[in-house]
Formats: structure tokens, C-alpha cells, sequence
């Protein structure tokens, strides 16, 4: 496996997708490029977690690249035992902009589809009430004034 070359966020039909695939959860920073300098609106975060990170990173990193980016993470998420040597957790996830769960599977190991709103007037909300883009600009510049 490689590693690519390029942030990508892509147009589409439900908004700005900033993709990535699970292992690019453990840094932050590409997620903070998708959504300020490429404009995504739902990141998407197809997974193959282990078992044992699953349980002890997976929710916990969704959730927090969703609240410190304010976008939708649409988390799909490979489930079950694939050999003797490898089992993938599951817990396919949507949550929105505010780190709420808006959309999970019955349990971590189903298969099948989740479905959930992507309301935009939500991350519009959600951006306005805490200006994180603008608080992200003035410690670029060195300063900080930002008004809550």
C-alpha cells in the first residue's frame, strides 16, 4: 500500500466530499485542510479499523474530527473476522457537524445501510455560532480575537 499525493475533495450531488480512508483519522491536520482549504462539507471515512483500535479509537476519532472540522463524517465501516489473523470492528457512523450520531447500524458487526439528513442550514449554524475559521486565521497571523 501507498500512501497518495493529493488532498481531495470533490463536488457531488449531496455537497463538498473531502475524502480519506480510516488510518488518516490519526491526523487532524488533513482534515483541517479538506475543510478550509478545499471546502468540504461531509468527509467521508471508509474503514477497515482493528478490533482492539476499534473499540478504543474509533467513535472517539469520528466524533472529533467532525466537531473540530464542523462538517458531516460519513464512516462506513468493514465488519466481522476476514481470516485467523484479522478482524475489522465495524460501527458504520453518520454524525453531524456538532458531534452528535445522527446515523449508526443496530450494532457494531451488521451490514447494511444507514441513512441520515445532511442539513446544511446545520453546518451553516454550527460555523456561525462558534467561528473556528476565524480563529484559525488570527493564530495563523499570530494573534487571537475572537469573539464567542
Amino acid at each position: 500500500m501507498f500512501p497518495g499525493n493529493d488532498i481531495v475533495a470533490v463536488d457531488s450531488p449531496v455537497g463538498r466530499l473531502g475524502l480519506s480512508v480510516c488510518y488518516d483519522l490519526r491526523f487532524p491536520e488533513l482534515y483541517q485542510q479538506l475543510r478550509f482549504q478545499h471546502e468540504a462539507q461531509i468527509l467521508l471515512v471508509p474503514s477497515a479499523f482493528t478490533t482492539i483500535t476499534g473499540q478504543a479509537h474509533w467513535e472517539i476519532l469520528l466524533r472529533a474530527r467532525a466537531i473540530e472540522t464542523q462538517c458531516y463524517v460519513i464512516a462506513a465501516a468493514q465488519a466481522g473476522k476476514h481470516n485467523e489473523k484479522r478482524e475489522s470492528y465495524g460501527d458504520t457512523l453518520i454524525i453531524d457537524p456538532w458531534g452528535t450520531v445522527v446515523g449508526r447500524l443496530p450494532d457494531r458487526i451488521s451490514t447494511g445501510i444507514t441513512v441520515a439528513d445532511i442539513d446544511f442550514s446545520l453546518i451553516d449554524s454550527v460555523r456561525a455560532k462558534i467561528p473556528i475559521a476565524k480563529g484559525l486565521a488570527s493564530i495563523r497571523l499570530g494573534w487571537v480575537d475572537v469573539e464567542l
